[in-house]
């Protein structure tokens, strides 16, 4: 069902938005955000109920068959692409549910306080970090960092979030950048444990178990409860996928919620699409003379 608070629609004030999610919460319910690659995804998401939309670039690769990490390549330009996908897709389509644009902060071409006037402009009600340099690591992310694209970037961004009233919620792999992020003004930060499994493009081998995505997620949200004990705190990734996964992470942490963006959207294509054709392909044509 959808929530039962009765705000005005997008775009709400950060404040706003965070007092939806304290509503979902003090009925004891989980939060939970979804990501849309589709105006048609967005719809139903938010007809099943969910908390936040958010708007991935990696929504698009994910809807045309290609695994989400392709959102973190040069296949595109990240920000002109969620941007579309909330322009001309979801925003005109999602009726009251908080609609969240992906960014990315580390964007080298963007003066990134014009972006998010933009962003704002446009209708969103808040901000999310992706894509996210958290998820990169060993050389490749140490060469980002030393050359001025590195994670405190997105920290930055999200501080003029913070001041351009915008709420936001932001992926982070370790502690020290959920530390970061909540110093910046963060709302909700997301532990990030890796690539979702599952499904046609979904990871295998390199996924990490479920008692490490648990102790990963806790040490996360310890870190940055310390500096904000009022952060709304998010689950995503590695072998949390299904709801009984997210029944589990949560049983065994303190997060208050679970972002799903695979989970939800491609996974959902993919089941029901398959079975429908299935079904489709059972019919037999009757007897004729």
């Amino acid at each position: 069902m959808p929530n039962p608070w009765t705000g005005k629609g997008n775009p709400y004030t950060r404040q706003e938005v965070r007092d939806r999610l304290q509503a979902t919460l003090n009925q004891q319910k989980a939060i939970i955000a979804a990501g849309a690659g589709t105006g048609i995804s967005a719809k139903f998401i938010e007809k099943g109920g969910a908390d936040l939309i958010i708007i991935y670039n990696s929504g698009r690769f994910r809807m045309a068959g290609h695994g989400s990490t392709a959102g973190l390549m040069a296949y595109g330009d990240a920000n002109a692409v969620a941007m579309e996908i909330g322009e001309f897709e979801v925003l005109p389509v999602v009726e009251e549910v908080p609609v969240i644009c992906g960014v990315h902060g580390s964007d080298p071409r963007r003066r990134m306080w014009h972006h998010l006037l933009k962003v704002k402009e446009m209708g969103f009600s808040g901000i999310n970090n992706f894509p996210t340099h958290s998820i990169v690591d060993g050389h490749f992310r140490q060469v980002l960092e030393e050359t001025g694209m590195g994670f405190i970037k997105e920290v930055e961004m999200v501080q003029l979030a913070s001041k351009m009233d915008l709420f936001s919620i932001v992926y982070v792999a370790k502690p020290e950048e959920a530390r970061q992020m909540a110093e910046a003004g963060a709302d909700a930060i997301i532990a990030h444990v890796g690539t979702t499994v599952g499904g046609s493009i979904g990871v295998v081998e390199a996924t990490c178990t479920m008692d490490d995505a648990v102790e990963r997620t806790q040490k996360i949200i310890d870190a940055a409860a310390e500096v904000n004990p009022n952060t709304f705190f998010l689950t995503h990734g590695g072998p949390v996928n299904t709801p009984d996964d997210v029944r589990e992470i949560l049983s065994k942490t303190s997060a208050h919620g679970f972002v799903g963006a695979s989970s939800l959207e491609r996974m959902g294509v993919e089941a029901s699409l398959t079975e429908l054709t299935v079904k489709f392909k059972s019919i037999t044509l009757p007897a004729r003379n």
